[in-house]
């Protein structure tokens, strides 16, 4: 697989700043920093995380090349020894994760990165890039999957995605929450996502009528015939050519057709009038699959009609998150290291509430039911603390703390998976098929109520009371000082 190098996909300020911090002797200062959003796109109960195996290959190819060194240096901002120091750079600090197709929620660490100053402050842009656009993509898609039940969906959105790019990750993130192929043949190149896909309109008109154009494609392609129906009229032309080819190529070679397709009209009364067609011409095993700006509103209203549609072709509305395409994600600093290696916490304040960070270096469990083996909240403790499942555990909402539970009969698992160890990769990256089995799995761990598409059930994510105090403290003193 080609893996590109993106050293130079960063902000300027993060040279800038990585050049003061050389200047200034902080480059070896070790510094602890979280990613995490704040907001749910869609005002959705959960999201899902994507993106990590990019991270991975950033990382292991992070390096100045001679041309990036040599355009620096014409910007006219950076000394020459800070210029020197690039020519041999590599991360070497620490990475923790959560793995790939995780529900996540806000206010929670998915990432944590602990490096020398520069190193850690450097690789933000990139981390952020990579994480919001692809959790932003699978998000989306698994709300989408959600929507269509057991009916598969199939990503169709390269030509409306935001560069190729995002067209081919954008689909990666898609399979992995649950899309069952895609129509772009890049990620089935790179990632072995399953590709569909077969004609165009501009296949129909290129040839003297419909009937000719079905003809020839039937004759090309037997064994996986789905014919394009609505060019001219879906009831009067397309339905009745596609089941005059099937009899008159397909049957008598011993093939059935796999299916239809519908990209325009009313699809809830297209496919109902179609699927009678075809049931009585005595095809009731070809498949219905509509298309056209879907997205999982406009599924679950073809479901209520009782539309005859038996798969989805979604493109532009899923593979750019058309209602809500900003994911949020943010890198901020939480800790540094002193110099005899304790972890001295740090707190952005804000009169915005929603931007006041949580401190120090942290670890986050998933709390389970033993029962029911669904997620009962998430609890972000301090690194040293560790949970006695034996005991019965108080949580609290830590904005509103008198909002207290105390759980019993539960198990715990630590999200936050070590990736990197001094720079070198200590994780197994999984296919993008385990990653989407793992997603759903995850997924059905989940609460139904937690997953409507509307006014979902609040997910809780708490702070551990050391980490609860801590971060109290570090409001009172520094509200003290002014």
């Amino acid at each position: 697989m080609d893996r590109k190098n993106c050293t130079m996909m960063c902000d300027f300020y993060e040279l800038t700043m990585a050049n003061g911090y050389f200047e200034s002797g902080l480059k070896d200062q070790i510094c602890y920093f979280d990613v995490f959003f704040r907001d749910i796109p869609d005002k959705a109960g959960y999201a899902i995380c994507a993106g990590l195996e990019q991270v991975v290959h950033y990382i292991q190819n992070l390096h100045f090349s001679e041309e990036d060194i040599n355009y620096l240096r014409s910007q006219n901002v950076f000394t020459e020894t800070f210029l020197e120091y690039l020519k041999d750079f590599k991360f070497t600090g620490d990475i923790y994760a959560v793995k790939e197709g995780t529900p996540i929620f806000p206010n929670e660490p998915i990432m944590i990165v602990r490096a020398k100053a520069i190193e850690a402050q450097f690789i933000e842009t990139f981390v952020l890039s990579t994480l919001n656009h692809q959790s932003l993509i699978a998000t989306k898609a698994s709300r989408i999957v959600r929507a269509a039940g057991e009916k598969s969906v199939s990503e169709f959105g390269a030509r409306r995605a935001h560069g190729s790019e995002a067209a081919t990750l954008g689909a990666r993130a898609a399979y992995i929450a649950g899309c069952t192929g895609t129509s772009c043949t890049l990620t089935g190149r790179k990632f072995g996502v399953p590709v569909t896909g077969t004609m165009a309109h501009s296949w129909v008109q290129m040839f003297e009528n419909e009937y000719e154009a079905f003809k020839h494609y039937c004759l090309m392609y037997p064994h996986q015939v789905v014919l394009l129906v609505d060019t001219y009229n879906v009831i009067k032309s397309g339905v009745p050519n596609a089941i005059k080819v099937f009899d008159e190529i397909l049957k008598p070679q011993g093939h059935r057709p796999i299916g239809i397709r519908i990209d325009s009209g009313d699809v809830a009364y297209l496919s109902k009038k179609a699927r009678k067609m075809l049931d009585e011409a005595g095809y009731p095993d070809c498949k219905i699959i509509a298309s056209n700006s879907l997205d999982e509103y406009i599924i679950r209203d073809l479901e209520f009609q009782g539309a005859k549609i038996d798969s989805f072709g979604v493109g532009e509305r899923l593979i750019t998150s058309k209602s809500d395409p900003v994911f949020g994600g943010v890198y901020k600093l939480t800790a540094i290291e002193d110099k005899e290696g304790r972890v001295i916490p740090k707190i952005k304040i804000s009169e915005n509430l929603s931007k006041i960070t949580n401190p120090h270096f942290k670890k986050l469990y998933r709390i389970f039911d033993k029962e029911t083996n669904k997620a009962l909240a998430d609890l972000i403790c301090v690194y040293d603390e560790t949970i006695d499942e034996s005991k019965p555990l108080e949580i609290f909402d830590p904005d509103a703390t008198w909002k207290r539970k105390t759980l019993t009969n539960f198990y715990v698992r630590e999200l936050l998976t070590p990736i990197f160890k001094n720079g070198k990769l200590v994780y197994d990256l999984p296919n993008v098929h385990e990653i989407r089995k793992y997603c759903l799995d995850e997924l059905n761990t989940i609460w139904d109520e937690i997953k409507r598409f509307e006014q979902p059930h609040r997910y809780y994510v708490d702070l551990s009371q050391k980490l609860w105090d801590i971060k109290h403290e570090m409001l009172t003193n520094e509200k003290s000082k002014y």
